[in-house]
């Protein structure tokens, strides 16, 4: 897969973006609602993608090696899914040839978040959710 063909698979959730605790003892992830500061919180997109690890240096770029090492992927992600031989879902954008349908489906973090930068650190436990991990995954009923 070449780098296009890679960055492709970003179904434009912005799951990724979220911040997420762990648990030093355990190991075990809790997701918030609070969003990296360049994440758009209604396009689900970086604001400044090629730059992105200047303002946020701990960014984490989704490579093949990294994804088969992260565990906090959600289960709706493209990369996940390609990693774990899976198909992608019928809302992805390479399925669907909308971009939109990722937030029809409801998986997307559009309009549920906040930025960390209204947000004081010593807080982020007050905004744990369990949205993220949701097994629907925007399952057509």
């Amino acid at each position: 897969m070449n780098q296009g063909e890679w960055e492709s698979l970003c179904d434009g959730c912005g799951l990724c973006c979220l911040n997420k605790l762990e648990d030093w003892e355990t190991g075990e992830i809790a997701w918030t609602e609070i969003h990296c500061t360049l994440l758009d919180g209604e396009s689900c997109r970086c604001r400044d993608y090629p730059n992105r690890q200047e303002t946020v240096p701990d960014c984490i770029q989704l490579t093949p090696e990294a994804v088969r090492t992260l565990a906090w992927l959600p289960p709706s992600c493209g990369y996940r899914k390609v990693r774990d031989g899976e198909d992608l879902s019928w809302w992805h954008p390479l399925v669907s040839g909308d971009p939109d349908t990722v937030h029809q489906a409801g998986i997307s973090a559009r309009g549920r978040t906040v930025s960390e930068d209204e947000v004081d650190l010593d807080d982020f436990e007050d905004y744990v959710v369990d949205w993220p991990l949701d097994p629907s995954d925007g399952k057509e009923k």
